[in-house]
């Protein structure tokens, strides 16, 4: 994330192509929802082809619909398919139901209620550090994790607590590493001697501009500079860790303060951020640090309970993405332009893997109160986006947006999400910046704000695992502190 507008190239991407994010080369597929209509019966309910996010969306209209026959979904990336668990019983009607709205249906044993019934056993039973359990829709199971630290007693405790749910309620695994947060150094900001990441601009609620991170940063430290022993820029407003989360808003101490929706992967690329989305198991994510760059991988489980040394932390993210001591705080997106969550903590590293915990960002901007986005606070320009020279030409369809919601004018950014071209073979505005999703080719030869983007891709040889502009060398100096 750039807590400030500073003059550089920005990518413009076009969708469908094949990127290399980090140290590997994945395949990101733009595919919009099939079209309904069919008057063949077996067409009209076969499932539709969706987008992570759409998956997610309408997960949570069927989870409404379905009520208690409802037992959980997952994204299968492969079909790019929503797959729905359901209780079905003697009501065939819920599976009927399920298939119409575009889901492919399983019926499964466990409900959800049931398995709520099996954490909180573990809850009560095996809260112990180094030990962690989510649901996970693929098996219908609890999955527990249990980090190197469990040991002796402990181990005996957490096993038998798991055997007594049976086996085909919950699994135990072992992990090589130990849970920890990941405190130390988007964008790395420094406080109190400690390190994080910054994770989404956002606009508080009393329309000051503001940033989320990692709730362990803001209990770490009150005030929080851009630079190692640089002067503060923001002062903590609201923190929560442990509990109920991990999250912290912090206020720019200047209201002036530019704060765009975007995520800096390195190499003098940004990810524009149009919209806060639920994460769903499954579907692909990629992960910004201060410390290790940019990395990708998988949603593995929702509202996960992970027992750090320094407490219990509910309704996390599970995932199987890399960080490292410094990468706390920062973004969880989509390569849509959907912010998702912030690193909260985990096992391993960049070398040999590990999980990783998140924060989910829907859940942290209702409890603070906050909007994603620059909103008002980062405006400045306030032009249309026809100013100097963007006309009327919109983005894949859309009109081309800056931030949450706002029109870019004359030195604004124009975001395309996606699967849309921001203004390929033309230009962005005088003085614009083209911001683009990964997953998307640079336009070689194309104009971004009067200047060549050249042939870069993100994520490639040429991004690199910094944090990018913002970080600079500070960002390697402070990598092994970590907080306990």
């Amino acid at each position: 994330m750039s807590h400030k507008r500073i003059p550089k190239r920005k990518a413009a991407f076009a969708a469908g192509t094949v990127v290399a994010l980090g140290a590997a080369a994945i395949l990101l597929p733009n595919a919009n929802a099939s079209q309904d209509g069919s008057s063949n019966d077996a067409a009209a309910i076969a499932p539709k082809t969706l987008k992570a996010t759409d998956a997610s969306d309408l997960a949570s209209q069927l989870e409404e619909l379905l009520g208690d026959a409802f037992a959980g979904s997952y994204y299968d990336s492969d079909s790019q398919q929503l797959v729905v668990n359901v209780i079905s019983g003697d009501n065939n009607n819920v599976i009927v139901q399920a298939k119409k709205a575009g889901a492919k249906v399983r019926e499964v044993d466990n409900s959800l209620t049931e398995l709520a019934a099996g954490a909180k056993t573990l809850k009560e039973e095996a809260t112990i550090p180094g030990t962690s359990w989510a649901v996970d829709p693929r098996t219908n199971k609890i999955l527990v994790t249990a980090d190197s630290t469990v040991t002796g007693d402990k181990w005996n405790t957490i096993e038998s607590t798991v055997k007594s749910l049976g086996s085909d309620m919950a699994t135990i695994k072992k992990s090589a590493g130990t849970f920890k947060t990941f405190v130390s150094g988007g964008d790395a900001i420094f406080g109190g001697g400690a390190r994080c990441s910054l994770g989404f601009n956002v606009t508080a609620g009393d329309g000051s501009p503001a940033f989320l991170t990692a709730g362990h940063c803001g209990v770490a430290a009150e005030q929080w500079a851009d630079a190692e022993d640089g002067q503060p820029i923001a002062t903590v407003d609201q923190a929560t860790f442990p509990g109920d989360g991990d999250f912290a808003l912090v206020k720019y101490d200047d209201p002036a303060t530019e704060a765009p929706s975007e995520v800096n992967v390195g190499g003098g690329q940004t990810v524009a951020i149009s919209q806060a989305a639920d994460a769903e198991v499954g579907a692909q994510v990629f992960r910004m640090g201060s410390t290790t760059g940019l990395a990708d991988g998988q949603v593995l489980g929702l509202d996960a309970t992970v027992n750090y040394p320094e407490g219990t932390v509910t309704g996390l993210i599970q995932t199987d993405v890399c960080a490292e001591p410094g990468d706390s705080g920062g973004s969880l997106f989509t390569q849509d332009g959907s912010a998702i969550g912030l690193t909260s903590g985990g096992s391993g590293d960049c070398t040999v893997g590990g999980e990783t915990f998140f924060q989910p960002v829907t859940t942290a901007l209702q409890a603070v109160g906050a909007t994603l986005g620059a909103g008002d606070a980062a405006g400045g320009a306030g032009d249309a986006a026809g100013g100097a020279g963007a006309g009327d030409d919109q983005a894949g369809g859309e009109e081309a947006g800056a931030g949450a919601g706002d029109e870019a004018g004359a030195g604004g950014d124009a975001g395309a999400g996606a699967g849309e071209e921001a203004g390929a073979g033309e230009e962005a505005g005088a003085g614009g910046d083209a911001s683009a999703s990964p997953g998307e080719e640079v336009g070689a030869g194309q104009e971004v704000g009067g200047e060549e983007a050249g042939g870069d891709v993100i994520g490639g040889e040429e991004t690199g695992n910094g944090a990018g502009d913002a970080a600079g060398d500070a960002a390697g100096d402070a990598a092994g502190q970590t907080h306990n």
